[in-house]
């Protein structure tokens, strides 16, 4: 149902409305893959860059990927780095088999028609064709992680579309879900005066709501 009925934009101002004003990165993240509300728990994982040969090619990320969960969504936090692509289809299939629904990538993506044909939505900051093997590698897993100037913590739900992604602490994560619906509700109504007729400034009078 929160996938049906939430988004990215509610969210962000049921935690603004908490006084938490820096919870979606403020960069450009693309669905790469598919147009989708993408909504799970976030698996994070930091990012390097590398200029010499890895001597355990893989080993961390193969771990972060194996340990998915149901639900989960893998954040790459590579600091924007287009190094390499550090995400790609082998990756994703992986990550589809244990029930994790994404990938939320601060770096580059390759593999965009593959990935787009298993239907896996990856939000990115770029694509390369490079492959991370000596170039780029997992450095920390299940630890916190800032993606343009946005925390994501292990367990944090996280929330991205076509609008941008949003971050919920768990700590405030029951009342921030609270407050989104029923302004997803007020907006409806405020929908619905307009659609009939109503002037933009007597609805906000009316519902408080924009």
């Amino acid at each position: 149902m929160m996938r049906e009925s939430l988004y990215s934009a509610v969210v962000a101002d049921a935690l603004d409305s908490l006084g938490l004003r820096n919870q979606s990165p403020r960069i450009d993240l693309q669905p790469l893959t598919v147009e989708t509300v993408l909504v799970g728990r976030c698996k994070t994982t930091l990012w390097a860059d590398m200029f010499h040969e890895d001597p355990r090619p893989y080993e961390l990320e193969l771990r972060a990927v194996d340990s998915c969960q149901p639900d989960d969504v893998l954040i790459a936090a590579a600091a924007g780095s287009v190094h390499s692509a550090l995400w790609g289809e082998l990756l994703s299939t992986a990550c589809h088999n244990t029930g994790c629904v994404g990938a939320i990538v601060d770096g580059a993506a390759r593999d965009i028609r593959k990935m787009r044909e298993m239907n896996f939505p990856v939000f990115a900051r770029a694509r390369s064709v490079y492959d991370s093997l000596h170039r780029q590698r997992v450095i920390d897993l299940d630890v916190p992680v800032e993606i343009g100037g946005a925390r994501f913590s292990p367990g944090d739900i996280v929330i991205a579309d076509s609008d941008g992604v949003v971050v919920i602490p768990q700590a405030v994560e029951a009342e921030a879900l609270r407050r989104a619906w029923d302004k997803v509700h007020a907006e409806n109504k405020v929908r619905d005066d307009i659609r009939a007729g109503m002037k933009a400034t007597e609805v906000f009078k009316k519902y408080g709501v924009l």
